[in-house]
């Protein structure tokens, strides 16, 4: 099935933000947020980290380790998290095609989601930046330092899909991970892999995705 058959087919859109919709981190890179978020640690006295989080240019992965110390580490490490993500935004670069998809889809009268770990609150300001609020019904997103609620877990897909108030049949998830299509699958969501780097076209074909694109444009007919 091609991408634009599995989009005409469905009739709610779940839409992953960073990657389907823009680079979050394209002006302050991801690395200098898990530089500042590790220092969030050190602060705390956690100057030994193991060698992956210590070296992770991935904000998550620190975050991820944060939440296995414990509760306050946690919630210290998110809260700087959000603020960077926040800060991130007027600089983060839009995803080619991804404003269309968005506009396309409202037109077509059909509910659209935005389903993200990233914050709540970095998406809010992205949507109000680009005047697309209007064309997003609801926003399932991280809203807190529970990392088990995120994806790969299917709990924000879930979320997305009980606030809609639709099944998951009715729905078609777009993201460009791994862990995107895991999450999908979980929640028996239609998974479409957004292949908008080398090499994830054949990691989404081994992961089962149900549908690969690697543009956004143009995916549904303007109406």
């Amino acid at each position: 099935m091609t991408a634009a058959d599995l989009l005409a087919q469905a009739r709610v859109l779940l839409l992953d933000f960073d990657g389907p919709v823009c680079s979050v981190f394209a002006g302050i890179p991801a690395s200098v947020v898990a530089d500042q978020l590790r220092g969030i640690l050190a602060d705390g006295g956690h100057v030994e980290l193991p060698e992956n989080v210590a070296t992770s240019a991935d904000p998550f992965d620190v975050l991820r380790h944060a939440a296995a110390l414990g509760p306050d580490e946690a919630r210290y490490v998110e809260a700087a998290f959000t603020a960077h993500e926040v800060e991130a935004i007027p600089t983060a670069a839009p995803a080619h095609g991804a404003h269309g998809l968005i506009e396309a889809w409202h037109a077509s009268g059909r509910p659209l989601a935005i389903v993200s770990n990233n914050s709540a609150a970095a998406i809010s300001v992205y949507l109000d930046l680009y005047n697309l609020r209007p064309a997003v019904d609801t926003v399932s997103a991280r809203t807190g330092s529970d990392v088990a609620l995120l994806k790969p877990s299917p709990h924000l897909l879930r979320q997305a899909i009980t606030m809609l108030d639709v099944t998951p049949a009715d729905c078609v998830f777009v993201g460009d991970s791994m862990s995107d299509i895991e999450a999908a699958h979980a929640a028996g969501v239609p998974a479409l892999g957004y292949a908008n780097k080398p090499g994830k076209h054949a990691r989404f074909v081994a992961a089962g995705a149900d549908a690969i694109t690697e543009t956004l444009a143009g995916l549904v007919p303007v109406s």
